[in-house]
């Protein structure tokens, strides 16, 4: 780890990435055979920016709402990775699977019916993964 990335600001967003979806995200911001060096920067500065000044600013949009707009965002994008973190992200702070099952409503009229229905594909399998894993073993 270099001294750019134990800068507090990074150590700061680190946890609050790692409280928000569960797990902590160094294992998958170290670069890759054949990436080049300023692959580290770019992970550095992706997640200082995302979960070290976007997401702890809930004076006016608290986190719940911050993960539905999240989720709203990637599925009208159609980032479909993103997405599946995004809705785990959701539920895990209270945004309920109807309230998705609404968004994605909204996300329809406005996105379209394809990019939607695509979309909701992972919100499917997520609400699947969770339901499965309430169940008694």
């Amino acid at each position: 780890m270099t001294d750019t990335q134990r800068e507090p600001g990074y150590e700061a967003a680190l946890d609050t990435a790692a409280h928000l979806l569960g797990r902590r995200l160094e294992p998958f911001l170290e670069p890759g055979p054949g990436e080049p060096a300023n692959a580290a920067d770019f992970m550095r500065l992706a997640t200082r920016h995302t979960f070290g000044d976007a997401w702890p600013r809930t004076d006016v949009l608290d986190t719940r709402t911050r993960a539905l707009v999240s989720v709203t965002i990637a599925a009208t994008l159609g980032t479909l990775e993103p997405l599946r973190g995004q809705l785990r992200i959701a539920l895990g702070n209270g945004v309920t699977p109807q309230e998705i099952v609404e968004a994605f409503i909204h996300i329809e009229a406005y996105a379209g019916a394809a990019r939607a229905f695509d979309s909701y594909q992972i919100a499917r399998q997520v609400f699947q993964e969770i339901h499965a894993a309430e169940q008694p073993r």
